[in-house]
């Protein structure tokens, strides 16, 4: 059974950093790519971040260019996204989401197994 769990959210001014993590089981990173992606309020979701055997490390909005970094540890089995330099744009919902095969898709319907999420709110 695919299993995400996410962690490391929170409440940080403007201008900080958090690091998500994506505790993943159930699966082999080897054949999965795994993607963050986030909600805000009234808004759809979005795709962030993805990693996967052929696209490496994936970034996807203009926006977060730069400030996102995503990485990782498969002996560990899980997936972070690094974020710095938060502004309030940046609050949303953001979701671990694995999908079959070794390229990452950009959208939603794709993912098949999906975290609960972990909250991140920046002020400004």
């Amino acid at each position: 059974e695919v299993q995400l769990v996410e962690s490391g959210g929170g409440l940080v001014q403007a201008g900080g950093s958090l690091r998500l993590s994506c505790a993943a089981s159930g699966f082999s990173f080897d054949n999965y790519a795994i993607a963050w992606f986030r909600q805000a309020p009234g808004k759809e979701r979005e795709a962030v971040a993805c990693t996967s055997v052929s696209d490496g490390g994936v970034i996807w909005p203009d926006s977060v260019k730069g400030r996102f970094t995503i990485s990782s540890d498969n002996a560990k089995n899980t997936v972070s996204l690094q974020m710095n330099s938060l502004n309030p744009e940046d609050t949303a919902i953001y979701y671990c989401a694995v999908t079959t095969g070794s390229m990452c898709p950009v959208i939603v319907s794709w993912y098949s197994y999906w975290g609960q999420g972990t909250q991140v709110a920046v002020s400004s």
